[in-house]
């Protein structure tokens, strides 16, 4: 497994060594002992989660603050999406940054990305399954996003705006000037 760590620290690209021959192929989706070796501590996750959405859909931008914060391992089983980090940890020298990794089936990559971060997808393909693991379990009253439209955030979620599919609940999330102040 390869691993790459993004402009902001902790959070990793990962990409698998991958097996194939006449049968197809092979990966390793997650090690628990290279997960380690990578990040310096063993996360322990505790929740699966998987989604199917279709083209333009945006989810984000999402975290769970406190003693819920989670940590993520994401990958795609299907399709390809543009997968957005954001730094939000206080003090960070990075706060407020970014990444954008294309995530597929095909790339096979996956994301890690650590507490302290808001985090949120496009859908660039006709359809695509999005799973991850958190460490944390989710608790509706520890929720808090950002509106993934945020011109402040500058986001290239590679789909034309009139083309977004965004839920309400993201649509009315705060913008990230307001989320901010309450960091």
């Amino acid at each position: 497994m390869k691993a790459t760590e993004t402009k902001l620290q902790g959070c990793f690209i990962l990409e698998p060594t991958i097996f194939e021959d006449s049968r197809g192929y092979f990966f390793e989706s997650y090690s628990e002992n290279k997960l380690e070796s990578i990040l310096g501590y063993k996360p322990t996750f505790v929740q699966d989660n998987q989604s199917s959405s279709s083209y333009g859909v945006v989810r984000g931008l999402h975290m769970q603050e406190g003693k819920f914060a989670q940590a993520k391992l994401v990958r795609v089983i299907e399709g390809t999406v543009i997968d957005v980090a954001i730094d939000v940890r206080p003090g960070s020298s990075t706060f407020g940054q970014h990444v954008a990794v294309e995530l597929s089936a095909e790339n096979k990559k996956q994301l890690f990305i650590p507490r302290g971060f808001l985090h949120g997808f496009s859908v660039i393909s006709e359809t695509a399954v999005f799973f991850y693991k958190c460490d944390n379990v989710y608790d509706k009253s520890s929720e808090n996003g950002v509106s993934p439209t945020d011109e402040n955030l500058d986001i290239d979620w590679n789909i034309p705006t009139d083309k977004m599919i965004i839920s309400d609940k993201d649509q009315k999330a705060s913008s990230f000037e307001d989320f901010i102040k309450k960091v």
